[in-house]
């Protein structure tokens, strides 16, 4: 499974549109994708609620693919430096 990460944080509607976009790309690839903006907001979440959610999601694949902007993320980088230590194949913007 590849999970899909990059900027989401004070971006247009948290960026859900380049996620929706590129995980329609992947998964018409025939990638099977873990997509975080499929789980919408969580109304009372804060920024690490949904960071502790999003890396039990990504601890379960073996790829990840980055959006572009994904190196100015706070979070992004974090799953990207997670997926690296844990010796993902990683794709996509910059990887």
């Amino acid at each position: 499974m590849v999970y899909l990460s990059g900027p989401m944080t004070g971006l247009p509607d948290f960026n859900y549109p380049a996620f929706m976009s590129e995980a329609a790309r992947l998964r018409a690839a025939g990638h099977a994708v873990v997509n975080p903006a499929d789980f919408g907001e969580v109304p009372g979440f804060e920024w690490h609620q949904y960071l502790r959610r999003d890396i039990r999601l990504l601890t379960a694949c073996t790829a990840i693919h980055m959006l572009p902007g994904w190196s100015k993320s706070k979070g992004a980088r974090l799953e990207h430096h997670i997926a690296v230590e844990l010796g993902f194949v990683v794709t996509g913007a910059d990887a």
